[in-house]
């Protein structure tokens, strides 16, 4: 049995799609089709369910089979980055995946700037939700994730990397838009659209709320911050957020972003990687750029 037919599989698993993971393979979607019913016929059982306009799941003996070929996969991978390392130059294949408040914004040019200087080294960026990415971590499916304020776990390794400003945002036009600064104290009662409560943002939010026995109104709760932008334009409510994912919204005049004067507020942003395993070198090589920035 070829790896390329198990990682095929594994990438089925994770995009549920049979043509996403032919994108990924560069192969068409028959020949992940083929791949799937090779294994399957390995195996005397069905490993993926596929139905027309629904996504691919794994059954029971494909959950168990992509639990055990990740760690494998990977430990591959590294002997064969390591076994093919050259001197000054690094090669291989990074898994990273982020939060989407620091991936869409933050990170794509400095990880153009670290394709530029490592052309024979491939980075595959996810963006996933922050639990999702402590369970890939530990699991060995990512080299290292990337979130916001940190939880703290006995199996976890943590590399501070930089610090987000955080923000008040308001929709432009709007009366409290006239304050050069505010206070959280002045968002009592005020609608307001939130992350959702087990984004670790919302739960530092909630935080400095109750410490200053500030209410407000959530009207909604989303996972997404483009989502939360388009809200507080469309004057759905306030909003506390990263001042560089607003960048974009701020030029263009949409919304109005005012520091808080019980700040500065700066969500620390982290590199976390399962403890014990040692990341390769194409992997440190980017860790320490986006540390550096």
């Amino acid at each position: 049995m070829h790896l390329e037919t198990f990682r095929t599989f594994c990438d089925v698993v994770e995009t549920g799609s049979l043509t996403l993971a032919a994108r990924a393979n560069h192969v068409t979607q028959s020949a992940v089709s083929q791949q799937l019913r090779t294994l399957e016929q390995r195996y005397g059982q069905r490993l993926i369910e596929r139905a027309p306009r629904m996504a691919a799941r794994p059954t029971e003996a494909g959950q168990l089979l992509y639990r055990e070929l990740v760690p494998l996969l990977r430990g591959f991978t590294d002997l064969e980055a390591r076994l093919r390392a050259r001197p000054g130059v690094l090669e291989g294949r990074v898994r990273v995946a982020t939060v989407y408040s620091v991936g869409l914004h933050t990170l794509p040019p400095a990880i153009k700037t670290f394709l530029q200087q490592h052309r024979a080294v491939q980075v595959r960026l996810e963006y996933r939700r922050t639990d999702q990415i402590y369970a890939a971590c530990l699991s060995g499916e990512l080299d290292f994730g990337i979130v916001a304020f940190p939880a703290r776990r006995a199996q976890i390794e943590i590399t501070p990397l930089f610090e987000d400003d955080l923000v008040l945002v308001l929709p432009s036009g709007h009366p409290l838009a006239r304050h050069k600064t505010l206070s959280l104290r002045q968002l009592d009662g005020a609608p307001f659209v939130a992350f959702d409560r087990d984004i670790p943002t919302r739960r530092w939010l909630d935080r400095e709320l109750r410490k200053r026995r500030t209410r407000v109104d959530v009207t909604m709760e989303l996972d997404n911050i483009e989502t939360i932008k388009r809200s507080v334009e469309a004057g759905l409510g306030l909003s506390i957020l990263p001042a560089p994912a607003l960048e974009n919204e701020v030029r263009a005049g949409t919304l109005v972003t005012r520091p808080l004067k019980e700040g500065p507020f700066r969500r620390p942003i982290v590199a976390i990687h399962r403890r014990g395993r040692e990341l390769s070198p194409a992997a440190r090589a980017l860790v320490g750029l986006l540390g550096s920035g």
